[in-house]
């Protein structure tokens, strides 16, 4: 088992497949930064589909069992339901996933499933159109997400939903969005983080996962709701269900850190490795790549890389300051 500095194996892999994205979420790509004039990466410094399995394939025989694909928005790369057949084709690979905002679900969602996608993560940070108008930067109405997850379901994915909090922003109506979605998807409410250099973070922002749980309850407590065990080292969701069966996760990386079980990379969609959501650096895959590099050779940087690492940003945070971040758009959440 190829373990890293503190002793946490390699079992998760989030490959991003475009920085492109069709919302400005504040929290991740806020429109007065990546604007009109942003330049996006050209499509010749993508991974070609060809890259991104030979790069899987190289995690996968170093010991990922979990495959996920973000974005930006994975759902504007071309013929991705390519890339996931060809994917799903890898031995060893258990789980594919992906993260989306759900626009374009309505019409891929059966291809998606048909090339043999599991599930989706949709995000959805409320129902209230203004709010979701302000939020998502481009004034996209909240029932245009609510049709792309009713896509999925038809086409047979199972589907989370995630909810980014900001006090003052939409932390009132976390509690309609949950009765609202709780028989359709697992909603997973996710503490404001620092993540990137853009989204204006402050921890007065941040609402504690622990009063978020309170808001969903009937007597504002939280104390209807119970502890569920997780599904495997490493969940990422703290889960809860109430006496109905009701489920409910929440994601605390700024009040209750889980770096110590954090065992996922992170791939660019240039093929840049990183250890960590809140890296300020990673190691290029694609140079070596495309010089011809072998496969032992690949696999041995990938495990030299992940043996080095000592990634702990969410602990550290209180003590560490780093100037730069790598974007989220460049790697997913």
């Amino acid at each position: 088992m190829l373990l890293d500095r503190l002793g946490r194996p390699l079992r998760d892999l989030r490959v991003s497949v475009t920085d492109r994205c069709n919302l400005r979420c504040t929290y991740c790509m806020p429109a007065e930064v990546f604007g009109p004039d942003y330049a996006f990466l050209p499509r010749a410094e993508l991974l070609s589909f060809e890259e991104i399995e030979r790069l899987v394939r190289a995690f996968v025989a170093l010991g990922v069992r979990k495959l996920r694909l973000t974005g930006g928005e994975p759902l504007l790369r071309r013929d991705l339901p390519d890339l996931i057949a060809q994917l799903c084709r890898i031995e060893g690979i258990e789980d594919i996933a992906l993260t989306t905002n759900g626009l374009l679900l309505p019409r891929l969602a059966a291809s998606l499933k048909a090339a043999g996608l599991q599930r989706v993560t949709v995000s959805l940070d409320s129902l209230d159109p203004d709010i979701f108008g302000r939020m998502n930067g481009r004034g996209v109405h909240p029932q245009r997400v609510l049709d792309g997850i009713e896509a999925a379901l038809r086409a047979g994915l199972r589907v989370k939903v995630n909810t980014v909090v900001q006090r003052g922003v939409n932390d009132e109506g976390l509690r309609e969005l949950w009765l609202a979605l709780r028989e359709q998807a697992v909603v997973r409410f996710i503490e404001f983080m620092d993540v990137g250099n853009h989204n204006g973070w402050n921890l007065e922002a941040v609402v504690p996962s622990g009063e978020v749980l309170a808001r969903l309850s009937d007597d504002g407590t939280g104390a209807e709701f119970r502890p569920v065990n997780p599904s495997y080292r490493g969940e990422v969701a703290a889960r809860y269900r109430n006496a109905e069966g009701h489920e409910v996760g929440l994601i605390s990386s700024v009040t209750a850190p889980f770096c110590g079980d954090c065992s996922r990379a992170r791939l660019s969609a240039v093929g840049v490795l990183y250890t960590c959501l809140f890296a300020a650096a990673g190691t290029d895959l694609r140079a070596p790549l495309r010089a011809g590099a072998s496969n032992e050779a690949l696999q041995a940087l990938i495990a030299g890389v992940w043996q080095d690492r000592r990634d702990r940003y969410s602990e550290e945070r209180g003590e560490v300051t780093r100037a730069r971040k790598v974007e989220m758009s460049h790697i997913g959440g």
